[in-house]
């Protein structure tokens, strides 16, 4: 029951049993938890107190509300290793997700302009882009620029439904030996956009990833643009995934 004389606030100390309950298992998910005035009624408080709990979890993606329903629980979010050396495919197969991958733009030789923080700008590289989907949904927009000494013929592969990290690996010998990913939030053009099936207003997540190998440091520079509404895309901490 509740603590009225405890320092937590009755909607903090409500959202608390709430959690606990679908972590125990008693709200499964997909569950229709009590309505707003059953749990004013069990708990003897207000209804606003109420909603303030459920706002809790609605924030921490743990409840949602389905107008003229009631509030549910939600499906937990499957995570997807966004740093994983094995590549992004590797990345969705460990979690048991069948991916589709289209090639936008076959690989091609290109001079890089523009972007302060590609690594090849002013130079040239090989480029090609790729769109990602699960159950026919886009979820992932790849840009992908590769060092045009290192990776030199990889135009003239076909690279459809291929993983690059083992195309890499098995036709030039390498690994990458570690990298940095950084991360922010952006929009897309009407082209991406319309490429990734949101509104050119929703926001991505938008992420610069660089690779090293031995022979060279940011052998490998991709822009990701993430859908970040059917999954969690997360980072490993203590170590690079090769795996």
């Amino acid at each position: 029951m509740l603590n009225p004389k405890s320092p937590i606030p009755l909607y903090h100390q409500l959202a608390d049993i709430l959690m606990e309950g679908i972590r125990s298992g008693d709200y499964p998910p997909g569950a229709r938890i009590p309505s707003e005035p059953q749990l004013a009624k069990d708990y003897g408080i207000g209804r606003p107190t109420v909603r303030q709990a459920i706002d809790v979890l609605v924030r921490q993606h743990l409840l949602s509300r389905r107008r003229g329903s009631g509030t549910y629980v939600r499906t937990p979010e499957q995570e997807i290793d966004l740093f994983s050396l094995a590549g992004t495919s590797s990345a969705f197969h460990k979690k048991g997700i069948a991916i589709d991958v289209q090639m936008l733009e076959k690989t091609k030789r290109v001079n890089v302009k523009g972007d302060a923080e590609n690594p090849f700008a002013g130079g040239a590289a090989f480029y090609l882009s790729r769109l990602n989907r699960v159950d026919g949904a886009p979820v992932l927009l790849e840009e992908i620029y590769l060092h045009p000494v290192l990776f030199k013929g990889i135009d003239r592969m076909d690279l459809a439904g291929r993983s690059l990290s083992q195309v890499v690996e098995s036709s030039f010998y390498m690994r990458p030996v570690g990298g940095r990913q950084t991360f922010r939030i952006g929009y897309l053009d009407a082209k991406k956009a319309a490429v990734m099936d949101v509104k050119a207003s929703t926001p991505v997540l938008v992420v610069h990833r660089f690779l090293n190998f031995k022979q060279a440091h940011n052998a490998v520079f991709s822009i990701l643009y993430c859908n970040t509404e059917p999954f969690v895309f997360s980072q490993q901490i203590g170590g690079l995934n090769h795996d």
